[in-house]
């Protein structure tokens, strides 16, 4: 089994990383990494995790799955959707998407983690309840991961009645949001000190360094990456100024 991830600020990625440790398999791979592909070719049967943004899928994580297609023809795929609040069908996005390539949707799982929306204040929980979060997360994949291996797969957000949850809940209110890529990311040029750390993080190539300040594009996929990395916290999206940089390492328990 192969574990496959896309992960903003971490949350996704120590989710996959639990879920395939638990499984005894090996560590799982980002979208990012050049040798994916390869790698799900060679794998009849995937564990594919991603965040909800605003109920729905990130766009990043839509193209990769679009744009590769035949990859997942006939592959067997459990979907672990990360959340900060509610997503009604956040699995059942990513199955939708999958089922159009040909695979089989053999579970879902839903977890919710600390929010990642360090620039406004919604949402916003103490140090100690996002630790909590996580914690019961952990607890939440082991499991599944124990009723996946007896055959009893669960399946969050993929029956119809999830479908609707979503839909009404957040989607269609949100849905100019994340059907396209962002033009939103601002950087203050009088916090900005040029250290790149930005760019070279993001995974869309959409932060530059010019005359010594980071300059954003408009193919932000509103992961909240560069923000929480900024050390200078320069950099906002939805709101104006950066309240809590949200990186799962703050919410592990050594």
């Amino acid at each position: 089994m192969l574990g496959v991830y896309f992960s903003g600020t971490g949350n996704t990625k120590h989710c996959l990383e639990k879920f395939m440790s638990c499984y005894n398999a090996s560590e799982p791979v980002s979208i990012e990494n050049p040798d994916v592909l390869e790698a799900i070719k060679k794998s009849d049967d995937l564990v594919f995790g991603y965040p909800i943004y605003y109920s729905n899928i990130p766009k990043i994580v839509k193209d990769f799955i679009g744009k590769n297609r035949a990859c997942f023809n006939n592959k067997n795929i459990f979907i672990v959707s990360t959340m900060g609040l509610f997503s009604g069908d956040g699995a059942g996005c990513g199955a939708r998407l999958f089922k159009k390539c040909g695979a089989n949707v053999t579970g879902g799982l839903h977890l919710k983690m600390p929010d990642c929306i360090g620039d406004v204040k919604l949402l916003k929980k103490p140090l100690e309840q996002n630790k909590e979060l996580v914690k019961r997360a952990e607890q939440n994949i082991e499991h599944a991961v124990h009723a996946l291996k007896e055959g009893k797969a669960p399946r969050n957000g993929l029956n119809p009645f999830c479908h609707a949850a979503g839909l009404f809940g957040q989607r269609l209110w949100f849905y100019r949001k994340t059907r396209n890529y962002s033009n939103e990311l601002k950087v203050n040029p009088d916090f900005c000190i040029g250290c790149g750390r930005c760019a070279a993080l993001c995974p869309m190539g959409n932060l530059s360094i010019f005359n010594q300040k980071a300059v954003p594009g408009g193919r932000c996929t509103m992961c909240y990456r560069c923000i929480s990395h900024c050390p200078q916290k320069a950099i906002t999206l939805l709101g104006e100024k950066v309240m809590e940089q949200c990186l799962i390492e703050n919410y592990i328990e050594e």
